[in-house]
């Protein structure tokens, strides 16, 4: 039909405004228009307006026009609605109109397949994609550019690289579109290698890469951590301008944090002129996984002034608010996702959840648990560490009840109910733990069975534990480091060092940790071989440098005698933190080097290591040990006045142990009574013990009243108020606290005293009458007395809480287990050799005079450790200056 040249100019000026509108409303009164002038059927007209109203995401009135024009057997309709489906993401429609297209045998085209094929690859449908394929080989566009790149980038989707590479190899002619597909799905599916050989031979045919070129294979760079093909891609990027694209930068961000190059990282973003939410997205999640958790959560408060984050941003940064414990922020970030109503998947929801776990509000964690739909073991597990964290272990184990109705526990689960049982010492909870494991085939897993090593010995069950280790087919460091530490906390240190030898023999090369066990038991056996020797294995396995190993062997050198192997250490190690400094002060007050102690604590200051409350009794007790009270009670006012820091029960009592020892009882009574914190045991024991060793039994009756008061279940607190009473002789009172002390069914811990004498340790008892050259020691024992004698000694029987007459007095105090080891160790060494040996308790008064007398007459320096400290006993003078 021919158009007036009215007609005509309105149809031109339809067509031209129809080009043109910007927006859905004005489109609208186009369409009604054309209605008006019969232009509603124009074929032309038609087309636009069906791609008009899917510009718009009008997908429905597309179909109304579509379904409303009578020229259903022109391809070029059909192909401008199947282009609006798959526009506006409606792909199974767009192939329904294929198929319909193919029952009318109306003939596709080649501007038919792009969008078809385009659909078949976002459905991931391979079977019909290759079905279209075939169809479009049949009608004769095999050849086809557009045809082929869409089928290399469909097959590239359904991750068929086979089929995408055969289209590919066999195009007799390619564009930039054709080596971008294939680059593309190479390194979308993981090829990256491949995807940089194709770009290799896209550079050798003299192409010039655009900028999907470049940001697929600067993908692919970073995917194999291939930097100095990355930074050469990079300078062509430089060269072409085409940094200047925001996908170019993005991918060249991408790339340089999976090289780990952050400073690169920072310099393009602070480059780049255009950034987009993938930039935004891209920089704060690769800051998270770089572990810069502060610098993704300033950036993404930056990036949420103007852009929208995806969910990937948000999970990153709700990670990044767990890492640091930032609460507020992570209930801000979760409270965005509701508002902007965020889809929530499994996965998202476990992150929430250990977000709010691991910043202490288990509430709100538990809340969104039981809001979420569906619940994997992350879920479970999430909301369960949680629990154990916040130390809410009965909420823990009904959880784990509830768990079981519909999910098996995986081991992550067991490793971390295993904390419970250490935690509480619950036996019977390990023993549940230990047969759920094996019913679920578990038991032999490697995490499990060193988590039931140290379980069972922390609740008290070594042969459990033991059984356990020695059951276990295959043994790691862990296992091995498991059980040397469960034997250092059971006290059967010397099993710990045949373990530690053990493990050595069986190939096992020691760790950190395995030290960091180790080092300990030579403290409590006196082990100073051992320990040499364990010193001499850090230094070949260059782990002297490790601090806490450094720390370690301060402590192991103090506890075994070698104040100056201590020292060495300390002076010798290339970093220091509080623990060091702590450390070396406790060594010298050990020894009763005060002064010394002060000199370290001042130089830590000088160092900027901020004192913590540990440090304070380290250091308060050094002070007690060397009689220097005002620097001691000064040490404590600058704690609170400098520091800050509240006082707790131990700092009162190392005041009261100060006090207490250089003879100040009414001070440290009036103290006592003048503390905020209510007094318990422990410090009205350090002042009895004091009163004890004076002789003021005025103070120490009242001072056992207060003790006996308290009820406490500690049975040495007892004694000590028992041997006030024996020594008043007030034997009715003594009998009525041993009859308490056996109706509780508690125990005064008895007197050992050891010594190690060529790799073997002896162990005596007090009052021991079956041990090795008994009858030389006694005899010895009884020369000693009569030289001692004639130097002025008389037995000071106070420290006999018998009722029983003196000269049996005189027998016992001969008895006590620090004498009986001297004396075999007099026996069993050269002359003028120095013996080193161990109490369990408190050294005796009398003891400490005769070992005085002993060092004096035999010319031997005696090193003797108490429960206390150090007493290094030479030529009739003792090193605590009597302050012990």
């Amino acid at each position: 039909m021919k158009l007036s040249c009215r007609s005509r100019d309105i149809y031109t000026s339809v067509s031209n405004a129809l080009s043109s509108t910007a927006n859905k409303k004005d489109l609208q009164k186009l369409h009604s228009l054309l209605i008006t002038f019969g232009l509603s059927k124009s074929l032309f007209l038609s087309g636009k307006l069906i791609s008009k109203y899917s510009q718009f995401k009008d997908p429905s009135s597309s179909l109304l026009v579509f379904r409303e024009n009578p020229h259903t057997n022109n391809a070029y309709l059909w192909n401008t609605i199947i282009r609006a489906m798959t526009h506006n993401e409606l792909y199974a429609k767009a192939l329904e109109f294929y198929a319909e297209m193919a029952k009318l045998q109306v003939k596709p085209d080649n501007y038919t397949f792009p969008s078809v094929i385009n659909a078949c690859g976002s459905l991931m449908d391979l079977r019909k994609g290759i079905f279209i394929h075939e169809h479009a080989k049949k009608l004769g566009f095999d050849f086809d550019l557009y045809i082929n790149n869409t089928l290399i980038d469909m097959y590239s989707r359904c991750s068929e690289l086979g089929r995408a590479r055969e289209v590919f190899d066999e195009m007799p002619s390619r564009d930039i579109v054709s080596w971008n597909s294939l680059i593309s799905g190479y390194t979308s599916n993981g090829y990256f290698k491949e995807a940089l050989e194709v770009y290799t031979h896209l550079r050798i045919g003299g192409l010039m890469p655009d900028s999907f070129s470049f940001s697929s294979v600067l993908l692919a760079c970073g995917g194999l951590r291939e930097v100095v093909e990355g930074q050469i891609i990079h300078g062509l990027v430089e060269k072409v301008g085409a940094y200047k694209d925001v996908i170019v930068s993005n991918g060249l961000l991408s790339m340089y944090f999976k090289f780990d190059m952050l400073n690169n990282c920072d310099r393009i973003f602070n480059e780049m002129v255009r950034k987009d939410s993938v930039t935004w997205n891209t920089i704060i999640c690769g800051y998270c996984e770089s572990g810069l958790y502060e610098e993704s959560i300033n950036l993404f408060l930056e990036m949420v002034d103007n852009f929208k984050p995806d969910i990937l941003t948000i999970t990153s940064v709700l990670r990044a608010c767990t890492y640091v414990g930032n609460l507020k922020l992570g209930r801000y970030v979760h409270n965005c996702m509701i508002s902007n109503d965020y889809k929530c998947d499994t996965i998202a929801s476990n992150i929430i959840i250990n977000m709010y776990a691991k910043c202490g509000d288990v509430l709100h964690s538990r809340e969104v648990f039981e809001s979420m739909g569906n619940h994997d073991l992350v879920s479970w597990n999430s909301l369960l560490n949680g629990y154990i964290e916040s130390r809410l272990y009965q909420e823990a184990i009904n959880l784990l009840r509830r768990m079981k109705i519909n999910f098996q526990p995986d081991f992550v689960t067991y490793v971390a109910l295993f904390s419970i049982c250490t935690e509480l010492a619950n036996v019977n909870f390990t023993e549940e733990l230990h047969c759920d494991i094996i019913k679920q085939g578990f038991g032999s897993t490697q995490i499990l069975g060193n988590a039931l090593v140290d379980a069972y010995a922390k609740c008290g069950k070594m042969e459990d534990s033991l059984k356990q280790f020695e059951g276990m087919k295959v043994r790691d460091t862990v296992t091995w480091n498991s059980i040397i530490a469960s034997c250092g906390n059971s006290k059967i240190s010397s099993l710990g060092l045949r373990m530690l030898s053990r493990m050595r023999k069986e190939g096992i090369m020691p760790d950190v940790p395995t030290f960091l066990s180790a080092l300990p038991l030579c403290s409590y056996l006196i082990a100073k071989r051992q320990g040499k020797e364990m010193h001499g294995c850090i230094l070949r396995l260059g782990f002297e440098s490790n601090t806490p190993i450094g720390n370690a062997l301060i402590e192991m050198y103090s506890n075994t005698g070698s104040l100056r192997n201590s020292i060495l250490v300390f002076e010798q190690m290339k970093t220091r933190d509080l623990v060091s400094w702590t450390a070396i002060i406790s060594a010298y007050g050990m020894f009763g080097e005060g002064r010394k102690a002060l000199i370290a604590f001042q130089n830590m200051k000088s160092a900027g290591i901020f004192p913590d409350h540990i440090v304070f009794i380290a250091v308060i007790y050094a002070c007690s040990h060397s009689g220097l009270v005002q620097e001691g009670k000064a040490c404590f006012e600058q704690m609170m006045k400098d520091y800050n820091i509240v006082p707790r029960i131990e700092h009162y009592a190392c005041v009261v142990d100060l006090l207490s020892r250089s003879g100040l009882l009414t001070e440290a009574e009036e103290f006592i009574t003048s503390m905020p914190l209510k007094p318990d045991a422990s410090i009205w024991g350090v002042l009895l013990s004091a009163c004890r060793a004076s002789g003021d039994m005025k103070i120490a009756e009242r001072v056992s009243e207060h003790v006996l008061e308290l009820e406490t279940n500690d049975p040495g607190y007892y004694v000590l108020a028992s041997n006030v009473y024996a020594s008043l002789g007030k034997w009715d009172r003594v009998r009525k606290i041993r009859t308490s002390l056996k109706a509780k069914g508690l125990k005064k811990e008895p007197g050992i005293s050891w010594l190690e004498i060529q790799n073997k340790v002896y162990y005596f008892g007090a009052g021991d009458r079956f041990f090795e050259q008994r009858k030389e020691v006694v005899e010895l024992l009884d020369d000693l007395s009569g030289l001692m004698a004639k130097e002025g000694y008389a037995a000071d029987v106070r420290f006999v809480l018998h009722d029983v007459g003196e000269d049996e007095k005189v027998d016992m105090l001969c008895g006590h287990s620090e004498r009986l080891a001297i004396a075999f160790g007099l026996l069993n060494t050269k002359p003028g050799t120095p013996l080193m040996v161990m109490k369990n308790l408190r050294v005796c008064g009398d003891c400490h005079t005769v070992t005085k007398y002993i060092s004096k007459i035999m010319k031997r320096e005696i090193l003797v450790r108490d429960s206390n400290r150090f007493h290094l006993f030479k030529d009739g003078a003792c090193s605590c200056r009597d302050h012990w």
